[in-house]
């Protein structure tokens, strides 16, 4: 894509920063994210297996499954500074070796992956956008899905959660026009209980406190 496109292309997420960052914070951003750092000129990806998170917000999720899964790389990208310096002090304090972060647009990671590299991915509860007309800013849709259709493994897993319904319904409408995905769906409970191995965000938890119905969205890539 060139950078004229590029710049044509909707952003998906609203603010990059929030307050200004502390001492230990600058320190993590110079000295932790250039280490961790997603490198689209070479991205990395494991000789194992390699997940990609989209929006890891405050990274609860992302930092569970490294720790769950430590011999797999996790690919991690989100905008918004604060949730990228709560995932950089994790990897210091407990010494996690299998993040790689893009504090960026994940659409720039997704071009750069070699095809069929990601086993799993993940998209959990991703910026609403409810107001009609900021709809068309939302992620989900289906140029994200034909970017995701390449660099996924056949038999791979997309797990994607949303509260609010309208988005819930978008989403599905998305993937009815992309045959490269399967909905891994066979009852109401397939999309209404949260598996065991997809702990709670905190996002996820304000929407349960708020009395929302959850979404837990499960795709196989054919």
């Amino acid at each position: 894509m060139t950078d004229a496109v590029r710049k044509l292309e909707l952003r998906s997420f609203g603010r990059r920063r929030g307050r200004k960052p502390s001492d230990r914070q600058a320190a993590l951003l110079a000295d932790v994210l250039p280490r961790v750092a997603v490198d689209l000129a070479a991205p990395v990806v494991s000789q194992t297996t390699t997940w990609l998170e989209i929006g890891f917000g405050g990274g609860e999720h992302l930092i569970w499954q490294a720790i769950a899964n430590p011999h797999t790389t996790l690919i991690g990208c989100e905008p918004f500074e604060d949730g990228v310096m709560k995932v950089l002090s994790a990897i210091e304090e407990r010494g996690l070796s299998n993040i790689r972060i893009h504090m960026g647009d994940a659409r720039d990671v997704l071009r750069a992956l070699p095809d069929a590299s990601i086993a799993r991915a993940f998209i959990l509860f991703p910026d609403p956008w409810p107001k009609r007309k900021q709809r068309k800013r939302r992620l989900v849709n289906s140029a994200l899905l034909k970017l995701l259709a390449r660099v996924m493994q056949p038999g791979s897993e997309l797990r994607i959660g949303t509260d609010i319904g309208d988005y819930a319904r978008t989403m599905l409408e998305a993937f009815q026009n992309e045959p490269a995905f399967r909905w891994m769906a066979d009852s109401p409970a397939d999309w209404r209980i949260r598996p065991d191995d997809w702990p709670q965000t905190r996002y996820e938890a304000k929407a349960a406190e708020e009395g929302h119905q959850r979404t837990y969205f499960r795709f196989s890539r054919v």
